[in-house]
């Protein structure tokens, strides 16, 4: 566990200390506006690995359950074609976003003049988001194969060059020209790019035991529709997700520009409990995956719980820090001409603090039942949490009133704002945390045939 887990541990706080230093640029030399806009494009940059996922997750558990079973060639080939979907799904994305990118962001209800900010960032994005696919699927491989060094060691080049390139041209040092806004995203696009190139070349040298080889890049269409059968369920639980939140960031973008700024600011914090939970997931899903490939279900079981109990310690202890030191984590990211976005982030540091032993719960067995292969429960679990809980709570505790879709009636609520929408966010995670456990607990998940 400790093994898989720590660089992937590693690679979520480098990545988390990467936003911090675009918030904090953004938040010391830039205007709120430029704060809600930044808080839209890290959803979007959570959104556009999520697509990629319809092919990762299959990557990651047939790769995990190759290895498991000793079947080294047959990983090897999921890896090449996995690729090979991969870039299918990029292209798709790229015509998707090229066509319907400003409506996405129109709708998120930003104030005008962040909206185009928005739109400016994406465009500069919109060409590396074949590069993103190859760092998301190659990575994914290669963790199924129980290689997490090798992502890690990828992405702290992509976040070093992130944050060189970002911050070098929003500030303009020396010779180097002074972009503001447009230098975060370049910076953002540059990394990505070497990442990408760092991932093709490992796998093309050969890493634990996967190697990139020009003609299994060849579509080999009954491979691919196990990676699908796989990965599509999972990859669209990803995209729901990211759907949903982008819809409960309209409701918070509604509230207005410092609500937005704030939301925004209060998430990149959240992810110092967030990003590490994500390594233990990972870990998680490839321990399963293997042991169940390996025929050992006891350890499977064992494995995941162990990871679930240490994941769950480190979250919450993060979640501590949040609630005690919630004002100075806000005040640390803003200059003086954002007090009011500090003032409305610091108590909702306090609240997402309580659901972090949830969260644990809810990332960890979902990591493992997805690293099984089990990835259909997880997807009705999202549409109960989102649909059933968290989207229409948010109204009721956001807004004095609202109107209710297609009837037009006048919904009384309690008019909490965004500290509303927060607890709302709350009962969702504590909800699915549950519905993921029972999953776990009745072990279904252990016969499912990849």
């Amino acid at each position: 566990m400790v093994r898989l887990a720590a660089p992937v541990l590693l690679e979520q706080l480098l990545i988390m200390a990467v936003a911090f230093v675009d918030q904090w640029l953004a938040g010391q030399y830039l205007q709120s506006a430029h704060l809600a806009a930044i808080g839209l494009i890290w959803y979007i940059l959570w959104f556009i690995p999520s697509i990629f996922g319809l092919v990762a997750i299959g990557a990651t558990a047939l790769t995990a359950r190759s290895v498991g079973g000793g079947r080294a060639d047959e990983a090897a080939a999921a890896s090449n074609q996995a690729l090979t979907a991969g870039m299918l799904v990029a292209l798709a994305t790229v015509l998707l976003f090229a066509t319907c990118g400003r409506l996405l962001i129109n709708a998120m209800q930003l104030e005008p003049h962040a909206a185009e900010l928005a739109v400016r960032y994406l465009i500069v994005l919109l060409p590396v988001f074949p590069a993103i696919m190859i760092e998301q699927v190659g990575i994914a491989s290669l963790r199924g194969a129980g290689d997490t060094l090798s992502g890690f060691g990828a992405m702290l080049v992509v976040n070093v060059v992130n944050a060189f390139v970002g911050a070098s041209l929003l500030i303009g040092w020396g010779p180097i020209p002074q972009l503001g806004w447009d230098g975060l995203a370049i910076g953002t696009a540059s990394g990505h790019v070497i990442g990408a190139a760092i991932v093709l070349v490992l796998l093309a040298r050969g890493r634990a035991g996967l190697k990139l080889r020009i003609r299994e890049l060849s579509p080999d269409w009954s491979m691919i529709r196990r990676l699908l059968r796989i990965g599509v369920p999972g990859g669209v639980d990803m995209i729901f997700i990211v759907l949903c939140h982008l819809w409960f960031l309209s409701i918070i973008n509604s509230l207005g520009t410092v609500a937005a700024a704030a939301h925004g600011l209060s998430v990149r914090i959240e992810a110092l409990a967030y990003m590490p939970g994500v390594a233990f997931q990972v870990a998680a899903g490839t321990l399963a995956g293997q042991f169940l490939g390996a025929g050992d279900h006891r350890r499977a079981m064992r494995s995941v719980l162990a990871t679930c109990w240490w994941g769950g310690v480190v979250m919450s202890t993060a979640g501590l820090i949040m609630y005690f030191f919630n004002r100075t984590l806000t005040e640390f990211f803003l200059g003086d001409q954002n007090a009011p976005v500090a003032d409305t982030a610091a108590p909702l540091l306090q609240i997402v603090a309580y659901s972090m032993p949830c969260l644990a719960m809810l990332m960890i067995f979902l990591g493992a039942l997805r690293g099984a292969g089990d990835t259909r429960w997880p997807l009705a679990f999202t549409f109960i949490g989102f649909i059933g809980v968290r989207i229409p709570l948010a109204y009721i505790l956001a807004f004095p009133e609202f109107q209710l879709p297609l009837f037009g009636w006048t919904i009384p609520g309690a008019g909490w704002g965004v500290q509303g929408a927060w607890w709302a966010m709350v009962a969702d995670v504590v909800l699915r945390s549950l519905l993921m456990s029972s999953r776990f607990v009745s072990g279904g998940w252990r016969k499912i045939e990849v």
